[in-house]
């Protein structure tokens, strides 16, 4: 068994001539922009990441800017992205270093964990990327890695495996060059020690990886139990007073798509115009049913069933403060909307553009 001196050693050297080195997180590597990445990265892939790293970052270039930011544009930027209280947190956190740490982004790990959105391997990755202080991480990449070699037997995420994996992991970890040591763990996680697939030819490690000696790495890591992911559904309600204008709600604050703005919604055993009326006020008319799609989330399949409906006394639509707005299809605003309903605008605005030619 190597010592972890010889396993940091060999991964420091492989970085050198096969690591990423041209991210765009890498280039000035502040901790603000590491941050940044680091929770966009979490559960989305390097390649999604880096055109949302560079729109957010050319908007929000520092800590202050992110702070002073409204909610709806910092929403807007996140778009697509998915995870969405991965934003409001990145929000919330900002303020709260705007308004306790006067705007200077914290380099003690208690401060940093104690941030909104914030756990133990975001904080070392932050601090060790940006800093080079040795802090141990363990991202999916690196849970990988060392569940492989180590053949640690376990699902990661029950509380006993991670203690161990979390353990591994500090040992492992050098006091210098820290950084890119944390960097090698997740670039050989990412490039070579795949979850399908992974070329053991060219691991570094390989002459000493246990799931590589016993002829079976994917093996390692175990997955969770699967269960039966349950089956929603929704009708979407498309409301509309000239094909140009549709109403939309703001979701709550937490919950699926929280904050983000979207279409009122009804189940779809209800009468659609009786539920307009009643709840919104609102007389329709040309209703219209759309394709129904689905939509899965990590826990849930949602299909949707979207309905165009014109509304005939719109000017009477009570706005309940910022709750609801008209929104202008033709010329759209910056605020967030989740990715299916944003399509689902695109392919209404495609309609109406059609039936007015």
């Amino acid at each position: 068994m190597l010592s972890a001196e010889a396993f940091s050693n060999r991964l420091l050297e492989w970085q050198r001539y096969a690591g990423r080195k041209d991210l765009p997180w890498q280039h000035n590597p502040t901790a603000y922009r590491v941050w940044v990445s680091e929770i966009m990265l979490q559960q989305t892939q390097v390649a999604t990441v880096i055109p949302y790293f560079n729109r957010f970052i050319a908007s929000f270039p520092d800590v202050s800017q992110l702070a002073n930011a409204d909610m709806d544009d910092v929403l807007h930027h996140w778009s697509g992205l998915g995870y969405y209280a991965r934003a409001r947190n990145l929000h919330r956190a900002a303020r709260q270093i705007r308004d306790d740490h006067g705007g200077v982004f914290p380099q003690e790990f208690e401060s940093l964990l104690a941030l909104p959105g914030i756990g133990r391997s975001t904080a070392g990755a932050v601090l060790s990327l940006s800093l080079g202080q040795p802090h141990p991480i363990l991202d999916g990449n690196v849970k990988r890695v060392l569940t492989r070699f180590f053949a640690v037997t376990g699902w990661p995420g029950q509380a006993s495996v991670a203690k161990r994996l979390w353990a591994i992991a500090e040992q492992l970890t050098p006091i210098r060059q820290a950084g890119a040591y944390n960097q090698a763990m997740m670039d050989l996680g990412a490039t070579l020690c795949t979850r399908r697939e992974p070329a053991c030819a060219d691991c570094p490690l390989a002459d000493h990886c246990q799931a590589y000696a016993e002829g079976d790495p994917t093996r390692y890591p175990e997955s969770r139990a699967r269960k039966k992911v349950p089956l929603k559904a929704v009708r979407m309600l498309l409301l509309h007073c000239d094909r140009k204008q549709l109403l939309l709600e703001r979701r709550p604050p937490s919950g699926v798509w929280g904050g983000l703005w979207s279409l009122p919604e009804c189940a779809v055993d209800i009468d659609p115009v009786d539920h307009c009326l009643t709840r919104l006020g609102l007389q329709v008319a040309e209703l219209h049913k759309l394709p129904s799609r689905r939509h899965t989330f990590t826990h849930f399949h949602l299909d949707i069933h979207p309905m165009a409906m014109r509304v005939k006394n719109s000017v009477e639509c009570v706005m309940d403060g910022s709750g609801r707005v008209w929104y202008n299809t033709a010329k759209p605003d910056r605020r967030g909307l989740a990715a299916p309903v944003a399509r689902l605008i695109d392919e209404f605005s495609a309609l109406s553009k059609g039936d007015n030619e």
